[in-house]
């Protein structure tokens, strides 16, 4: 299953470039409020997927663990990273927390699951979902305090929301009904009906993407990400393979796909994370302006990238 470079892109990157592409074009021809797209993809879409993944995922629960430490450890890591390197170029909040951010959290839902689904199959997928449910809560916990970070009422405010995020209700959810043994079948259709409303989250999060790329305000930011694209593209997969190799996954294909959702580009919840919890910034780009720019960037920059990277995970050269 290595497959040429021309054959990779063609079958994992190209598809996800022509659905982007086409919410891009989209974003750029008309006025488009991506918002009640996005509502509806947080808290219809997504957890829809996520319940249906987990409640018919063939991995077992030793995985799911091994699985939950990686992505925990390695947002852990590159948040620290983040912080130490910003501090050391002499970055000043918010937009330390702007450059924390986009370097601890990668685009492993609208980017990430589609393309490990068309690199890696079903088991892609299903462990995609169950990356984006972990960090799904590291982003509202950890990424709130972050964004927010000087700002006490808006942190505190912020941790309070985690309440109302249904991703996070979803995986408690069909955790807690796998160990009660009340799952209907998986061809029920109960469960059937669940999983047709989480396909539906593939496609949208596409669409989101190209759409928020398209209303990128990259301002007078283009010249300072480059640290932090190469921080996301560079530094973020060798960490993720190091932990790879460090933790006990019994399935390589699943660790295989954890290095690729963490090698994804930056995310852009972040930018929804700065701009209602970070305060304004007197010295450098907005960090709206720069969560923008980073996206953009480190999303043109994955394209080679990631490529390459299915290309060497494939090929079982290093895992």
């Amino acid at each position: 299953m290595t497959g040429s470079l021309a054959g990779i892109f063609a079958t994992a990157i190209l598809p996800i470039i022509v659905v982007a592409a086409v919410g891009y074009a989209l974003g750029r021809a008309r006025d488009v409020d991506p918002g009640p797209l996005n509502t509806v993809t947080v808290y219809v879409l997504a957890p829809a997927l996520v319940f249906h993944s987990l409640a018919t995922t063939p991995l077992g629960g030793s995985t799911l663990a091994v699985l939950a430490v990686g992505v925990t450890g390695f947002t852990l890591v590159m948040a620290a990273l983040g912080d130490g390197i910003g501090r050391l170029a002499g970055q000043k909040e918010p937009l330390l927390g702007a450059f924390v951010l986009v370097a601890a959290f990668s685009n492993a839902g609208n980017y990430g699951i589609p393309l490990s689904s068309f690199a890696f199959g079903e088991t892609g997928r299903a462990t995609a979902v169950l990356f984006i449910s972990v960090q799904g809560v590291l982003m509202y916990t950890l990424g709130v305090y972050v964004a927010a970070r000087g700002q006490a009422e808006g942190a505190a405010a912020g941790l309070r929301r985690v309440a109302s995020i249904p991703l996070v209700y979803a995986v408690a959810a069909a955790l807690l009904a796998q160990w009660l043994d009340v799952l209907p079948p998986a061809d029920s259709t109960a469960i059937e009906t669940v999983g047709t409303v989480g396909e539906a989250a593939i496609p949208v999060m596409l669409l989101l993407l190209g759409i928020q790329l398209a209303n990128a305000d990259l301002g007078g930011a283009i010249g300072s990400v480059a640290g932090a694209t190469t921080l996301r593209m560079a530094v973020a997969p060798v960490v993720a393979l190091g932990i790879a190799l460090a933790l006990p996954f019994e399935d390589a294909t699943v660790a295989r796909v954890f290095v690729l959702e963490c090698a994804t580009p930056a995310a852009v919840t972040p930018l929804i994370l700065v701009g209602e919890f970070a305060g304004p910034t007197t010295d450098g780009p907005d960090p709206e302006a720069y969560v923008s720019t980073v996206v953009f960037v480190s999303t043109l920059v994955s394209i080679p990238t990631l490529t390459a990277l299915i290309v060497v995970l494939r090929s079982g050269a290093v895992l």
